[in-house]
């Protein structure tokens, strides 16, 4: 069976299309690593009355997997460095698996390394 990731990144103090352009760069980089599927995260459905057309939640992607435990593990890695990257600047990314929720923003290294490795046991094949 193949699963999803949501994840939802934010950088603060960035507006709408700054948070655009570094779920752009994410999404390259998770394609770049092989991921099955990176598409944008549909923000819902429209609200009723409305037109249907497809809405994107700004700065959300739906990352799908392959079979493995390594898709996941991938994912993750490509979330860190793209957090490692703010410098001084505030970055948070929420990734949701199914209900289980994993989030990384000011957490040590360490403290990552536990965090994922729990989150990615949780969602290996037995």
């Amino acid at each position: 069976m193949t699963s999803a990731v949501r994840v939802q990144l934010g950088e603060d103090g960035a507006d709408a299309e700054r948070v655009d352009q570094l779920t752009g760069y994410l999404r390259s980089e998770l394609i770049d690593r092989g991921v099955a599927e990176v598409k944008a995260l549909p923000a819902g459905p429209p609200p009723p009355g409305s037109r249907a057309f497809d809405v994107a939640t700004v700065g959300g992607l739906l990352v799908t997997l392959g079979q493995s435990a390594e898709g996941l593990r991938s994912v993750v890695a490509a979330v860190r460095e793209w957090l490692s990257r703010g410098g001084r600047v505030k970055r948070t990314v929420r990734l949701e698996i199914d209900g289980d929720v994993l989030e990384l923003s000011e957490a040590t290294i360490t403290d990552q390394d536990k965090l994922v490795d729990l989150f990615v046991s949780r969602h290996s094949a037995s």
